[in-house]
């Protein structure tokens, strides 16, 4: 009976074993219940019905600012800053941590990280929130054209924005994740110094352009390839947007292929202390964990950190214990990465 349900809506047994009792409990009576698999259209219309959980509308914050940011082909990108509290951080220049939405390259605004924003000032940094283009509206590659122009535009506003360029992190959730893997390799190219890379359950391989969970040769992919948070029908309906098979190779022609896959990335040496996240019941754990160990031997300093009964999704669940401890090990790494460690 189990295998004629719709993916996602069933916890299967060897999943069921590991998970944290109170994400089972969530997903039971909220989760399986939610909408899944929206038509864009649908989802472009109404993003209100569809954000996670812990989304909210941080616009009208304290010392919450809107800007927008030209990308390198002319479009304008939206870019969300959050100052630290002077009373407690001081007057600035502050450091900055630049954050990258989840979403598959397809779902994610402003409002996504918006909670998480909020908690990452409290380190005493700025935290720029940039709301990068989206397939299927634009081409893959895309994405990261944005978040370097948001980097550049943060260190050429340094005097407006009251922050110290000299002391700039990168971060990101998911594809997020992705595009700061990304960035720390391009920044390195560039000569631009990171404090640090944060990046949380990244895919790191082109997963997202699969035929089927047995194309990963990481065994997470295929265990949690029927999990309740990111199945792999989740990622498939994220590749339809992404590459739609048609127009596929056209696609991968026109980006680096490490931008694709970061894990492929040509040079590993040389790259900004990193602290990857990953959940142990996630397809994407084995790769996540896998870049690290790539970072380890070009000679970088890496932390990894497995959250133990977690999904891909935990930091945007309202289950109180595993959002303080994420929300925690955050703040006290860019505290560290950023010399404000007290």
């Amino acid at each position: 009976m189990a295998s004629q349900e719709e993916p996602g809506t069933t916890i299967p047994p060897h999943v069921l074993s590991k998970l944290n009792p109170d994400f089972v409990q969530f997903f039971r009576d909220v989760l399986s219940k939610r909408p899944r698999d929206v038509p864009i259209e649908e989802l472009r219309a109404h993003p209100e019905k569809y954000r996670a959980l812990t989304a909210i509308d941080s616009s009208k914050c304290e010392r919450v600012a809107d800007y927008e940011v030209t990308s390198e082909d002319g479009a304008t990108i939206p870019v969300r800053v959050y100052h630290p509290d002077p009373k407690k951080h001081g007057d600035g220049p502050y450091p900055v941590h630049m954050n990258h939405h989840g979403g598959g390259f397809v779902l994610g605004d402003l409002f996504t990280d918006g909670q998480l924003c909020l908690s990452m000032r409290e380190a005493g940094v700025v935290v720029v929130d940039v709301n990068y283009r989206h397939c299927p509206e634009t081409i893959f590659g895309k994405a990261f054209q944005d978040a370097w122009a948001a980097l550049n535009w943060v260190i050429d506003s340094s005097t407006t924005l009251n922050i110290d360029p000299s002391s700039i992190s990168v971060g990101g959730i998911s594809a997020g994740g992705h595009i700061s893997f990304v960035l720390q390799h391009m920044a390195r190219d560039a000569g631009l110094p990171l404090k640090l890379c944060l990046a949380s359950v990244p895919p790191t391989t082109d997963c997202i352009s699969y035929d089927s969970p047995t194309d990963s040769p990481y065994p997470s992919f295929l265990e949690f390839a029927n999990g309740p948070a990111l199945p792999w029908d989740r990622i498939k309906y994220f590749g339809q947007s992404v590459f739609p098979p048609e127009k596929r190779d056209d696609i991968r022609k026109m980006s680096p292929d490490w931008w694709l896959a970061p894990i492929k990335a040509p040079n590993f040496k040389g790259l900004c202390p990193t602290f990857i996240r990953t959940a142990e019941c996630d397809m994407l754990r084995d790769e996540g964990e896998a870049y690290g160990l790539k970072l380890v031997e070009g000679g970088n300093e890496v932390t990894i950190k497995r959250y133990l009964g977690a999904v891909h999704t935990m930091m945007y669940l309202p289950l109180e214990n595993d959002q303080r401890s994420y929300d925690e090990d955050a703040i006290r790494a860019l505290r560290e990465a950023h010399g404000l460690a007290k």
